[in-house]
């Protein structure tokens, strides 16, 4: 009993807080944060984190490259029955006679055209032998869509120096380039048109073989660009140094190409003699890219060539007539030719990529019809049934002619035809 007594009592005495002047907290207060534990000797080696990997850069897509269209058409001529039909009262409205080729034109980045006449002042025309033609005819040109006129050909002095100088003061009035022939020692010296063709820079130099036995004038000997020195004999020996010294020229100007209109060969042959042959790889060999002929007055051939130096080059001998009252074989046949120029802007090479060209034909109605000359897109008016029996049978010669001489490959219509 004393035991259990002495037990209780002991109990009671450890629940009476001990005299050290502290309260005992109240039951809802705040408690004290636990003191702070000593930090052991050595903390755990961290485990790193694997660093993030920045993924691999892709490699930049290379530039696209620039592809450009250039138009090339054959000899605008105006004889005098083509100059009559052109007068419709008001004007002389040659867009109406050259119609079939606009599309074509209109659709290219650049046009080119040989202008074989003089535009020497009016109302007195006259065609061959010696050519004068109205201004309508630059207005026509220009309005079809052609940017630039060779001006260099057997023509240019048929009314002198006169006529050649008043032809170049119309073209640039109507907006019109010109290469070939120059008004001024200054003008030659410039020698070359810089065009920019779709975004693809191109220099033109304009070349004649002769002018019909007309001496050039001895005040103005810079007026044309001949390419042989017996332009007035032989017609035979071309001037190396002249064309050197050109195509140096054209090659500081730094363009993508450079191309040579020229006006060359034998009339009525459908087939370049050895004379343009060795004449172009002359050319060639000297930095062209692109040779443009004419004079012929009916096709001949043109062809893509790999050059020595790895080029491309692309030849054409002649177009033939693009607008004129000739009708012998041949002489009405013709064809818009569109080059497709490609530069790799990775590289910054630029080349002839490819071509096609449109057969066309220049409709001869006949004295008495009005109107009497139209060049006709030849599948177009096919494919339109207007053509009666005799005028499909001239048509569909005609493009069996521009595939014998110009080669099937470059028209895009040719398997569609058949």
């Amino acid at each position: 009993m004393i035991q259990r007594l002495f037990s209780l009592l002991l109990s009671l005495a450890l629940l009476v807080p001990c005299g050290c002047g502290q309260n005992l907290p109240a039951a809802n207060a705040a408690q004290e944060p636990p003191a702070a534990v000593s930090a052991p000797d050595e903390l755990p080696e961290e485990t790193e984190m694997p660093a993030e990997v920045p993924p691999e850069p892709s490699e930049p897509e290379p530039p696209a490259p620039t592809t450009a269209t250039l138009a090339v058409c054959g000899d605008a001529m105006s004889h005098m029955p083509v100059t009559n039909d052109a007068w419709d009262g008001e004007k002389y409205d040659y867009v109406r006679v050259m119609n079939g080729a606009k599309s074509y034109v209109e659709a290219a980045d650049y046009a080119v055209v040989n202008l074989e006449t003089t535009l020497a002042g009016g109302p007195k025309y006259s065609g061959y032998p010696a050519f004068n033609s109205p201004d309508d005819m630059a207005r026509g040109l220009k309005e079809l869509g052609f940017d630039l006129c060779l001006t260099a050909n057997n023509h240019s002095l048929d009314k002198g120096w006169s006529g050649l100088s008043r032809t170049l003061d119309v073209l640039d009035e109507v907006g019109l380039a010109h290469v070939g022939t120059s008004r001024s020692q200054e003008e030659r010296d410039a020698n070359l048109v810089v065009a920019d063709v779709g975004g693809i820079s191109v220099a033109f130099l304009g070349y004649t073989y002769g002018t019909n036995g007309i001496p050039v004038p001895k005040d103005h000997p810079y007026c044309i660009n001949i390419f042989n020195t017996d332009y007035l004999s032989g017609l035979r020996t071309p001037d190396k140094e002249r064309l050197t010294a050109d195509l140096e020229q054209a090659k500081a100007a730094n363009t993508d190409l450079i191309a040579v209109m020229i006006h060359w060969g034998v009339e009525y042959q459908t087939k370049q003699n050895a004379y343009q042959e060795e004449l172009a790889d002359f050319l060639f060999a000297n930095g062209a890219d692109i040779i443009l002929g004419g004079h012929s007055h009916v096709p001949q051939p043109m062809e893509l060539r790999t050059l020595e130096d790895g080029r491309q080059g692309f030849m054409c001998y002649s177009l033939g007539n693009f607008i004129s009252s000739q009708n012998d074989e041949y002489t009405d046949t013709t064809a818009v030719l569109t080059l497709e120029l490609t530069r790799d802007n990775e590289t910054g090479e630029t080349q002839v990529t490819g071509y096609t060209y449109a057969p066309m034909y220049m409709l001869d109605r006949e004295a008495g019809a009005k109107p009497r000359f139209q060049l006709l897109d030849i599948y177009e008016t096919l494919e339109a049934g207007e053509a009666g029996t005799s005028l499909t049978g001239r048509l569909e010669k005609a493009v069996a002619d521009c595939h014998k001489i110009f080669g099937e490959a470059g028209d895009p219509k040719a398997a569609s035809a058949q």
